[in-house]
């Protein structure tokens, strides 16, 4: 059977390779501790389980969901975000539902690009940005997110020719993997590069609400209030523990939320009503469980760094979202596919290698802080040991 050959660049996938390496430990015996998924481990919220639970019993619930059917969840999330952003957003012409915020960066480039246009993507970044541009034909250009640059894009460092090919730009901060935050000032200069140089900013915003210190993180379309080149993306998942239930949405320019709407129109009708029900709640009702799991980050957060700090791994204390990026050190400065293999053969400890988020995430490792403090500092005794057997 001859399938298609958009399938070839997708093929590569170091988290595969990482389950496998996961399956072998659990045959050997070994009890995996699994830091390497960033899947929130805390529970969604009683009021929002209670909503869902009362639209099973509503038979009026039970059908297909299309766009007119969705609009008491499209104004709460318009509201949600007027009042945390102050910038007003028509429902009906400036919000889309998604299943899942990966399901509108994944089909926002179909609607976008044509065969060969450039998409300028973060490197390292998340693997369904890529994948999009992808399976619309579209080419590649990464921008290397460093250290000396606070992990942020330098804008002028893309070539001339590229941008002359470029539709779209994406970014995505609080950021996945590095952790790294970006001000209002840098989503300023990227809504004037985009202006210049006709392209569509996308911005993902999966942790618009971990965030530990500082100010809270801004949105692009405080930048760009007029949705002039912008479009966001949100999703359920971080904030409210709702990943399994795959509810997102997109907020920005209306040609592009209608034009992503037309691509969706092909691919899927919308989540079950009940879901929706039970997303409004959770946008609309009490935030303190959102206060709570950001809390609850927090002290997990200082207890892995503090811990891998003792054990002589000098890390940085992230300020935003619910990972550790950290830099590997010898020998594993240039291998960390190899680190995070051998790491959970031998501990049982998985973490995420860097090098499968990018080229220019080679070197580090993410840990996704999803287990309770007593967990990540047994885990951190297991590294110790790992890296004192290789010395």
């Amino acid at each position: 059977m001859q399938l298609a050959d958009r399938l070839t660049p997708l093929q590569a996938n170091v988290f595969a390779d990482m389950d496998r390496a996961k399956a072998k430990a659990r045959a050997a015996g070994l009890d995996v501790t699994d830091l390497s998924l960033g899947s929130s481990d805390l529970p969604t919220p009683a009021p929002v389980l209670d909503t869902i639970a009362r639209s099973l019993q509503d038979p009026a619930t039970h059908g297909y969901l299309l766009f007119h059917g969705t609009g008491a969840f499209r104004r709460a999330a318009a509201q949600w975000y007027e009042r945390k952003f102050g910038v007003p957003v028509d429902p009906e012409t400036e919000v889309l539902p998604l299943i899942g915020s990966q399901e509108g960066t994944a089909h926002l480039p179909l609607a976008v690009l044509n065969p060969g246009d450039f998409a300028l993507l973060l490197d390292p970044g998340y693997p369904s940005h890529a994948g999009g541009v992808h399976l619309a034909g579209g080419q590649i250009y990464t921008m290397p997110l460093l250290a000396e640059n606070n992990f942020l894009p330098v804008f002028e460092d893309v070539p001339i020719p590229v941008l002359e090919q470029a539709r779209m730009m994406v970014l995505s901060y609080p950021h996945n993997p590095t952790t790294a935050t970006a001000s209002i000032d840098f989503f300023k200069q990227a809504v004037a590069f985009c202006d210049q140089h006709n392209l569509v900013l996308v911005h993902d915003f999966p942790y618009v609400d971990l965030y530990f210190e500082g100010s809270p993180p801004p949105s692009v379309l405080q930048a760009d209030p007029q949705k002039r080149v912008s479009i966001e993306f949100f999703t359920m998942s971080k904030s409210y523990n709702m990943g399994g239930f795959r509810v997102g949405y997109a907020i920005g320019n209306p040609e592009l939320i209608r034009a992503l709407r037309q691509v969706k129109a092909v691919v899927d009708f919308n989540q079950y009503l009940g879901i929706l029900n039970g997303a409004i709640e959770a946008l609309s009702g009490s935030q303190e469980a959102v206060a709570q799991a950001v809390e609850t980050f927090r002290q997990r957060r200082d207890a892995f760094v503090d811990a891998l700090n003792r054990i002589g791994w000098q890390v940085p204390r992230p300020q935003a979202a619910m990972y550790v990026w950290a830099k590997l050190p010898d020998p594993w400065a240039v291998n960390s596919m190899q680190f995070a293999i051998d790491l959970v053969e031998q501990t049982g400890v998985a973490v995420a290698p860097g090098s499968g988020f990018g080229k220019s995430g080679e070197g580090y490792v993410r840990f996704a802080l999803v287990h309770d403090p007593s967990i990540l500092e047994t885990a951190v005794e297991r590294i110790a040991e790992f890296m004192k057997s290789k010395r």
